[in-house]
């Protein structure tokens, strides 16, 4: 006993011929359906190609059209022949012109010599369908659907939706469950034909002719009604994505195909030279019969499709890029802010880049221009120093250099001088690190040499800026690793905070700080607090610094800081 392939053609026929040709060599009678809609030019063609092989023959033809009848008339007539013209068939096995034999014929046919009375198609229940796409599961079964899906989508959904607003319902013939499954199938030979001859088939055919995709679910559902022996699973390798589209093999697929040990994989793109040559060529036949295993390659589609949907961490694709939250994390990589420590320290981005692993920036968002670190003009990724293209898009400025620099951490100075349009969104990310010595925009002003009422106006306006920064920072919504101090609390003790800051940038480092960073000159700091005070501005997020008591670093004393997790 043998099996007969009936191969569903629509296009590529070239390809399709190559793959009839292989399967009648081995012996097994083909019959081709070919779309009414291909040019009698490329059907004669292939009728010429194959007219040397007594063993391949061509059925009537039906203008086929997705999601209707049609491929199950094609498929009914096609079968109908096979089984009158070949009674060697056990097996018919179902195929499309863009599939690929992936294992000899004759392991196909010892495979099911062992399973003489078993029909290999996919068959569940509306309730088991995951995969369904489109919104319509049992619905398929009890709508019309006089309209195609792809020439007439207006009239499909108008009509749709009309019958579901008068609650039309059609009734499902007496003793059939619907079922779905892949139209790619292999039935034995006494359950095709009791589908094919069965006293009732005209009613059956009537009834499907209005159901949505009935390709997908004619053979599915009358196959309960005689197998005796039912395994629900494709012997055909087929994968599909997200929206229900299968994916097409390429070249570089060879060798996950033959890890699939399946018999056959559609689709195949026509250009895939490497693989027909490679599994329509003559081959050994194994010692052993080794069963389908799809579930071998499951793990890289699945991944392939999670590539799909959320792309990479922090790289932000056209496809999602204008919705907000629909990206895979905002950034790539973790990276850490420092607010007010290049204020109270000296040069204080090259003490940390000399204790850290590492690139310390400067005021990334200064007002001016960007301050890459070393002085640079152009960053990785060609990002300019230039404020006005950072300032066009901030965030997107912010995720380039992320990107950009994968591998190597990114630390950076920030201020309320800056802009502040990325506020939320580092607050939101879940890779910053943030650090704050509030306050601290006021030492550049008590340095300064400026007239005080110019001075007064400032320190007013930063402080309204932190202070909005600051309750973003506080609230239920931070995802950020957030540390906030007051001026007045890091100055007394800053060995511990920046010994903790330094752990988090480089946990594998085991040494203990030697030294801090030089501090600036802080006497008579707060003597301007308290001018500032005298001139009806209220400074407020220093910490307590009285007049005549200059800050001097307490290493005895612990601060404690302010710690959002």
């Amino acid at each position: 006993m043998t099996v007969g392939f009936i191969m569903m053609c629509h296009t590529a026929l070239d390809r399709a011929a190559q793959v009839a040709r292989h399967w009648a060599k081995s012996g097994a009678p083909v019959v081709i359906h070919v779309d009414r809609r291909v040019g009698q030019h490329d059907y004669t063609a292939m009728n010429r190609a194959l007219a040397d092989l007594e063993n391949v023959s061509f059925s009537r033809r039906f203008k086929c059209e997705w999601g209707t009848f049609s491929l199950v008339e094609a498929a009914q007539v096609a079968s109908e022949q096979m089984l009158e013209q070949h009674a060697s068939v056990r097996h018919v096995f179902l195929a499309s012109g863009s599939c690929l034999p992936l294992r000899p014929v004759k392991e196909l046919v010892d495979y099911l010599d062992a399973r003489p009375y078993t029909d290999f198609i996919e068959s569940v229940t509306t309730a088991d369908v995951t995969w369904t796409v489109g919104g319509m599961d049992f619905e398929r079964f009890t709508l019309r659907f006089p309209f195609s899906w792809k020439r007439q989508r207006g009239m499909f959904d108008r009509y749709v939706a009309l019958q579901r607003r008068l609650g039309l319902k059609r009734k499902i013939p007496d003793g059939l469950v619907p079922h779905l499954g892949s139209q790619w199938w292999c039935l034995t030979r006494q359950t095709l034909s009791a589908i094919l001859q069965d006293p009732d088939r005209a009613g059956y055919d009537k009834y499907f002719r209005r159901v949505w995709i009935p390709d997908e679910s004619y053979f599915q559902t009358l196959a309960r009604l005689y197998a005796t022996s039912i395994e629900s699973r494709s012997l055909t390798l087929s994968k599909f994505d997200f929206q229900g589209k299968p994916h097409i093999f390429y070249d570089d697929h060879l060798q996950l195909l033959r890890r699939s040990d399946c018999f056959v994989a559609r689709k195949i793109w026509p250009q895939a030279n490497r693989l027909y040559q490679a599994f329509l060529a003559p081959r050994s036949e194994g010692e052993t019969q080794s069963e389908p295993n799809p579930t071998k390659i499951d793990r890289l589609f699945s991944k392939a499709v999670e590539r799909r949907l959320k792309g990479r961490p922090g790289l932000f694709m056209q496809s999602r890029y204008p919705l907000q939250d629909r990206e895979n994390g905002k950034t790539s990589a973790p990276y850490s802010i420092f607010q007010g420590f290049s204020d109270l320290f000296e040069n204080f981005d090259g003490w940390l880049a000399k204790y850290v692993g590492a690139r310390v920036h400067g005021h990334l968002f200064g007002p001016m221009r960007t301050e890459f670190s070393g002085g640079e003009t152009v960053f990785s990724g060609c990002l300019s120093d230039s404020a006005a293209l950072r300032d066009y898009n901030p965030r997107a400025f912010l995720t380039s250099l992320i990107w950009n620099s994968r591998g190597e951490r990114q630390c950076f100075m920030f201020s309320p001088r800056d802009t502040q349009a990325i506020n939320w969104f580092t607050a939101t990310d879940p890779n910053a690190q943030i650090s704050v010595i509030s306050g601290a925009w006021a030492v550049p002003l008590f340095r300064s040499t400026q007239n005080f009422s110019i001075l007064r106006r400032e320190a007013a306006r930063l402080q309204q800026i932190e202070t909005d920064h600051l309750a973003i920072l506080r609230s239920m919504y931070v995802k950020a690793r957030v540390r906030i101090w007051t001026m007045a609390d890091f100055i007394e003790n800053p060995m511990e905070p920046l010994q903790t800051i330094i752990d988090e940038i480089s946990p594998r480092a085991t040494r203990r700080l030697a030294e801090a960073p030089r501090m600036v000159d802080l006497t008579g700091f707060g003597q301007f607090l308290q001018n500032l005070k005298n001139q009806g501005m209220l400074p407020r997020l220093m910490g307590d610094f009285p007049v005549g008591d200059d800050p001097r670093p307490n290493s005895s004393r612990r601060g404690r800081p302010y710690l959002v997790k």
